[in-house]
């Protein structure tokens, strides 16, 4: 026999051995047991995570709420400072504490005028002139008509043969306005005004009287050659705005009814007289214009004619508005 193979077999002998041995070894029949605590009782040990069974939605009790513990009040204790907020400085007491003095009362100034201080930059309405007032500023109102002053005047219209006829109320706001109207087809029988007028019933007497009494009657010696009066062509009558047609300034009288414009006379031969500058006029037309506008002034109370200013030389403007003391405007 080789030395290899000896050793090899004294290799196998001693693992045989070895297993022999730790075949006939023994575990004892019981192992030490861990003591309980005394004060524990008995308990089930909580399964680890990953096997434990989320609980039902009705298992889990709802989060009570914590009760409200009240702050001690304690007096002279001064409240800690926030945390991100520096304390007070501790007060040295060997130096007395200065008392801050008390503010100085307000100078007092006279009393505030009623409403306060208006600014200078924005002045109330009030405060503007009227010739500075726009229509809607001036806050006016449509001017009540009478139904007894109402019924005479139109008495006197019927009596002189006016055609016209009653409209509804106009409103047109801001003081534009007529509360008793009347639309004028003929101011005399015979004699068209064209186009028709919306008026004051005292606007269309007066334009009736002037007609009978003053202008035919300088049409027929001025110029009878030309015949009758067959039409009147008037430019304006109602008409809601400022006095020639400004932004600002008095409302016109066309806007209360009050007043009409006269352009042309139309004669029965064809010939029209429009109203124009005729001062210079040394014609019989010249002094037919002239007559009825000097004329006018008895009939209305404010009569401008193309003599007057610029706004007014095609027409004769003729307005019955109410002055003091009865006072006439006439030029």
């Amino acid at each position: 026999m080789t030395e290899p193979d000896a050793l090899r077999k004294l290799s196998i002998l001693a693992i045989l051995a070895a297993t022999a041995f730790l075949a006939g070894a023994r575990l004892p029949p019981h192992g030490p047991l861990p003591q309980a605590r005394p004060d524990a009782g008995e308990t089930t040990p909580a399964p680890l995570p990953d096997e434990a069974e989320p609980p039902a939605p009705g298992d889990v009790p709802a989060p009570q709420p914590k009760p409200d513990v009240p702050k001690p009040d304690v007096k002279g204790e001064p409240e800690a400072p926030a945390p991100d907020q520096p304390s007070a400085p501790p007060t040295d007491p060997a130096k007395p504490e200065q008392s801050k003095p008390e503010p100085a009362e307000p100078m007092q100034g006279p009393p505030l005028p009623p409403g306060g201080l208006k600014s200078p930059q924005t002045p109330a309405e009030d405060d503007k002139p009227p010739a500075e007032q726009t229509l809607e500023e001036q806050h006016l109102t449509i001017e009540p008509e009478s139904d007894a002053d109402h019924a005479e005047c139109t008495a006197a219209l019927q009596a002189l043969g006016v055609v016209f006829k009653d409209t509804p109320r106009i409103d047109d706001g801001n003081g534009c306005g007529i509360d008793k109207p009347i639309i004028v087809s003929e101011p005399l029988p015979g004699i068209k005004l064209k186009p028709e007028a919306t008026i004051r019933c005292p606007t269309a007497l007066a334009l009736a009287r002037w007609m009978k009494e003053s202008v035919i009657p300088a049409a027929s010696a001025a110029l009878p050659e030309q015949g009758r009066i067959t039409s009147v062509n008037q430019a304006t009558a109602y008409m809601c705005r400022l006095r020639n047609g400004a932004g600002t300034g008095k409302i016109s009288e066309h806007a209360r009814g009050n007043a009409i414009d006269i352009a042309s006379f139309h004669f029965e031969k064809g010939e029209d007289v429009a109203v124009r500058s005729r001062r210079e006029d040394a014609t019989l037309t010249g002094a037919f214009q002239r007559t009825v506008s000097a004329a006018g002034c008895l009939y209305f109370t404010t009569v401008l004619d193309p003599e007057s200013d610029a706004a007014h030389e095609t027409h004769f403007h003729l307005d019955v508005i109410e002055r003091k003391g009865g006072y006439r405007y006439c030029h």
